[in-house]
């Protein structure tokens, strides 16, 4: 047991820090050349439930010179009582202290994670600024979608995988392995790791901004750091994990998981993971159908999430559905389906998935009138989804939820207006559904603009309008009852400052540290009044990163960062919204010359008709 016991009868879920669990890998550490620790900053339920850390896990552990432990941000109860008791800050599997590995590994998925970064080191007695760390200390790297702009994390991050991490991570530990082999210093390995495509290391390059606070160049200040680092990307899925960590304790997705896909060609223009996943590489049926019964098998689940960004868009998932259902009849395997296109087909799918269990159908259609779905290149009409509602409720479902944002580019009072018209259409149909009435819910965020999207200089909608338009909706459907929830608006606007900001903000996230800020993806802890008091005594407006609109010719925080799509791609993509012009799914005609087509074959043989 990695803390005492009596430390453990005295937090909430002790589970959660327990280790031991089944499939967990606890190598002999004095004889493991390399010791990596795998740390999600949040709490063990959210990342025992991120697909990248059992992913990695696994791939770090078949190399007997690795070992690869976890890490998770413990809960406030627990990090008051290694404070307060002086206890040391350790893994998971082996209890060794986290200060004690040579590489400290962060997933980054969201910006409201930050903080908790900060607070794991510290808790770790590591020093948070990565100019402060020696040799003597982890080598702190970072990936995942948050690293498409890694600037506002540049003054703590040692190193930053862009783009597909199952290779640049046996990449970058090798490369680790052998600076300690050559007795490197620090800096002659990051020096080192530069070299490697895909690793970016913001200390070799240096930023200026014009008098007007804007940014004026980000360069290299060392030969071996490239101007542009070029986005990983993987020509194929690399073979599913079939034996997962099984946790102890029920954690937010309980159930084994096989990524069927990675990568969307639809271009909803609003979407980050569509630019920063491409292109899309497919699993074979057959592979999906043999790892869905490995982690049977291994794990005991009798829940399988197939993911991907559109499932709906995997070839054949009918077939495959219907495969692996009539192949585990008898185990009464369930499958999930968490990313379906709203049409009559997909109901369809799930039905053959959900059995006799129909409670709740959710689709997002984003925005409901024609125009502003041109805008952003996502195409739902009210007859598709009022069909798509019918077969919902003839087929027995008693919940209908629809997504939908508000704050969206070009977007009026009378596109918010729409979304109560398209929501009223879909109640009316539930008054006729066999059984007991169906409940209509509507779920509102506020719209985030996202670096590497065509909407990466528009200004995310001030509070006061976002509230007006919120309004809007809530006030049409009070007639009707629907429920509405609504994402907390200044959530966005961090969120919306740190997707576009740069690396000054590393002042403000470590002042709101300092004051107290973590866990601010919990709305039980998140305290918007230390993020006030950190930008004014840093001398920074949030306003200035979130509602200011960007010229095309301004230079982005993260235009060093090549995500595989082009600027002039992005550009013409953003003219067409402002036309209202559709762009079609490039798989389904011609290539549009994103910038793929530079550095994947299927896309370049793709532009040229082969």
């Amino acid at each position: 047991m990695n803390y005492p016991e009596h430390i453990l009868h005295q937090v909430e879920k002790p589970g959660r820090y327990t280790g031991g669990e089944w499939h967990s890998v606890c190598k002999e550490w004095s004889k493991t050349p390399l010791k990596v620790a795998l740390s999600f900053p949040d709490t063990y339920e959210i990342g025992m439930s991120n697909l990248a850390i059992p992913l990695l896990y696994d791939i770090l552990n078949r190399n007997t010179d690795i070992l690869a432990e976890r890490v998770f941000s413990p809960w406030l109860d627990m990090e008051n009582l290694i404070r307060e008791r002086k206890l040391p800050f350790v893994s998971l599997e082996s209890g060794h202290p986290v200060k004690e590995f040579d590489i400290l590994g962060f997933s980054l998925g969201y910006e409201l994670t930050y903080t908790n970064i900060l607070n794991m080191l510290s808790l770790a007695g590591i020093p948070m600024l990565a100019a402060e760390r020696g040799g003597d200390f982890p080598l702190v790297i970072a990936g995942g979608s948050c690293s498409l702009n890694p600037e506002p994390l540049a003054d703590f991050i040692d190193a930053f995988v862009i783009g597909d991490a199952e290779e640049a991570i046996q990449d970058l530990s090798q490369a680790v392995l052998d600076a300690r082999n050559y007795n490197l210093s620090k800096d002659q390995m990051l020096r080192e790791l530069a070299k490697i495509p895909g690793i970016y290391i913001p200390c070799l390059y240096k930023a200026e901004y014009n008098p007007d606070g804007t940014l004026k160049s980000i360069t290299p200040t060392a030969p071996e750091a490239p101007p542009v680092i070029n986005r990983r990307i993987l020509p194929a899925l690399p073979p599913p994990t079939v034996k997962p960590v099984v946790p102890y304790i029920e954690v937010v997705q309980d159930r084994g998981a096989v990524e069927i896909s990675r990568g969307c060609s639809r271009g909803c223009r609003f979407c980050s993971a569509g630019i920063i996943y491409r292109p899309v590489r497919v699993r074979p049926a057959a592979e999906v159908v043999s790892a869905v019964e490995g982690i049977m098998d291994n794990c005991g689940y009798d829940e399988i999430s197939l993911l991907s960004l559109s499932c709906s868009d995997y070839p054949g998932i009918e077939n495959l559905v219907k495969t692996l259902a009539e192949k585990y009849a008898d185990k009464h395997l369930a499958l999930s389906l968490p990313s379906l296109r709203l049409t009559p087909d997909s109901v369809g799918l799930v039905n053959v998935l959900a059995g006799g269990r129909k409670s709740g159908l959710t689709f997002a259609p984003e925005a409901a009138s024609e125009r502003l779905q041109r805008v952003i290149n996502k195409l739902t009409s009210e007859e598709e989804l009022c069909d798509t509602a019918c077969t919902a409720f003839e087929s027995g479902w008693t919940s209908f939820k629809m997504y939908f944002m508000i704050g969206l580019p070009t977007e009026t009072d009378e596109d918010a207006a729409a979304i109560c018209q398209m929501a009223g259409r879909v109640n009316a149909l539930s008054r006729g559904a066999p059984g007991r009435r169906p409940q209509i819910r509507l779920s509102l965020a506020s719209y985030v603009p996202k670096a590497h999207t065509p909407f990466q200089w528009e200004a995310q909608l001030d509070e006061e309008s976002l509230y007006r338009r919120a309004d809007i909706v809530r006030q049409g459907l009070k007639r009707w009852g629907i429920k509405v929830s609504w994402s907390d608006t200044k959530m966005s606007l961090l969120e919306a400052v740190f997707s576009r900001g740069d690396r000054r903000l590393g002042k403000v996230i470590y002042t709101a540290w300092q004051k107290g800020a973590k866990f601010d993806a919990w709305s039980e802890c998140f305290n918007f009044t230390l993020w006030q008091e950190a930008f004014d005594e840093c001398s920074l407006s949030p306003s200035f990163y979130a509602h200011r609109k960007r010229p095309l010719d301004e230079t982005l925080p993260w235009g060093h960062i090549n995500a595989g799509v082009s600027a002039e791609f992005l550009k013409k993509e953003y003219a067409r919204s402002v036309e209202g012009q559709d762009t079609p799914d490039c798989r389904e005609g011609k290539c549009h010359a994103c910038g793929l087509e530079k550095a994947v074959a299927e896309c370049k043989n793709r532009l040229h008709g082969k």
